[in-house]
């Protein structure tokens, strides 16, 4: 190690992953879970701590209730990895038994018009067999009498594989099985990508400790640092950092069930985070993109916006007292607010996996899945995930989802 950047071991690898947080290390996974795949790969992560990744400011959640078949699939493929963790590792017998604490998301309607949005998604999530129920107001207010819906049209939530899950659990075991297979990480930073004459293929990278590597492939797997990642190789690409505030708080009344993590019209949502305490996430209605390494608190938003929306929404959190807070970054796609992935259209073996826009935790499974199958075989062989590749932006197509938080 130099100056606390670790040096890797070759000097050529057939994949380079530029950031080892959730994404990254879920495609180093399913690349060594590859019996295909013969390759080898680095993974470079400049803060091994991944104090300030997106990944360690989740939400932790996972749900199906989306507005698109093919973001219902990949969710229900999360549920299942997940719920099988042990299996999809071989059976190992140190690999965790995990579970989906399935409270659900609560979607709430104020008017008419986001309504027959919940009943439309409601039926393409029922087509690929989701278990979505919408509610009106009087039923939401029998099955959680904590709610004000006074101004509710229509709710919706699905209570099967939706709702709290260890992601950190499934974090460490990425790393810890691919490391065992002969992935290699290391505390680095990639400070230059250099291409060929023509541009149209990345020859190596440089470290912050001065070593060029050479690469067969680049995985930009960098989260809210993605388009700096990308112009390294001379690549736009539309994500930005947002600022995501988040806050624990007790309650002085405790509810007196599980509360679904609930989205409020005005887009503050609030969960169950168990003992009596709960876990809210806001930002401002001016959403700026901010600096790289700004996660500075603001404050006034809990109090002046966040506060006085979750205590009108539900009453007894009129008195709450805030355990811990934080301000986290989404990866924001600015295009249309979903993954990018695939190959760059010019520069052939740069690859995405960028700008999730606040659902990546719950589709890492899927998305590193098939990153891999597109890096091993040159195409996706579990789902088609063809219309997240990067070719949409330059053709201008994109992907409507509806339910994005």
């Amino acid at each position: 190690m130099l100056n606390n950047q670790q040096i890797p071991n070759k000097i050529s690898y057939d994949v380079v992953i530029i950031g080892g947080a959730i994404m990254g290390a879920s495609t180093a996974w399913f690349l060594s879970d590859n019996a295909d795949f013969d390759g080898s790969v680095l993974v470079v992560e400049r803060d091994p701590t991944y104090e300030n990744s997106s990944t360690a400011h989740t939400n932790s959640c996972m749900r199906q209730q989306f507005s698109t078949e093919l973001n219902v699939k990949i969710s229900q493929f999360a549920a299942d990895f997940v719920k099988n963790l042990r299996t999809y590792m071989g059976g190992d017998e140190r690999v965790p038994e995990l579970s989906i604490r399935s409270f659900g998301y609560m979607y709430l309607a104020d008017n008419n018009e986001f309504a027959d949005v919940l009943r439309e998604s409601q039926q393409v999530q029922l087509g690929v067999g989701a278990a979505t129920q919408l509610m009106t107001a009087e039923e939401i207010k029998q099955a959680y009498p904590f709610y004000n819906v006074d101004d509710i049209v229509l709710g919706s939530i699905n209570l099967i594989d939706e709702g709290f899950w260890d992601a950190t659990a499934v974090f460490d075991w990425w790393r810890r099985s691919s490391r065992e297979r002969g992935v290699e990480y290391v505390a680095n930073e990639v400070v230059a990508i250099n291409n060929n004459v023509n541009g149209t293929k990345v020859e190596s990278i440089t470290l912050k400790s001065g070593e060029v590597i050479s690469c067969g492939q680049v995985l930009n797997a960098s989260g809210p640092r993605a388009a700096r990642t990308a112009q390294m190789a001379g690549i736009e690409v539309p994500v930005e950092p947002r600022k995501r505030y988040s806050w624990i708080f007790s309650a002085e009344q405790p509810l007196d069930r599980d509360l679904p993590l609930t989205i409020d019209p005005s887009g503050v949502h609030v969960r169950e985070n168990g003992g009596g305490t709960y876990q809210c996430g806001g930002h401002p209605d001016i959403d700026p993109a901010v600096d790289y390494d700004d996660f500075k608190m603001d404050h006034n938003i809990w109090q002046e916006h966040v506060w006085p929306i979750l205590a009108t929404r539900i009453p007894q959190f009129e008195a709450i007292k805030i355990t811990s807070e934080w301000g986290g970054h989404y990866a924001y796609n600015t295009f249309d607010h979903n993954a990018i992935m695939g190959p760059h259209t010019e520069v052939s073996n740069f690859f995405f996996l960028n700008g999730f826009s606040g659902h990546g935790l719950q589709q890492s499974p899927a998305m590193g899945r098939g990153t891999a199958e597109i890096l091993t075989y040159g195409e996706y062989r579990s789902l088609d995930m063809n219309s997240f590749n990067f070719e949409r932006i330059v053709n201008n197509k994109p992907i409507i989802e509806k339910a994005v938080i």
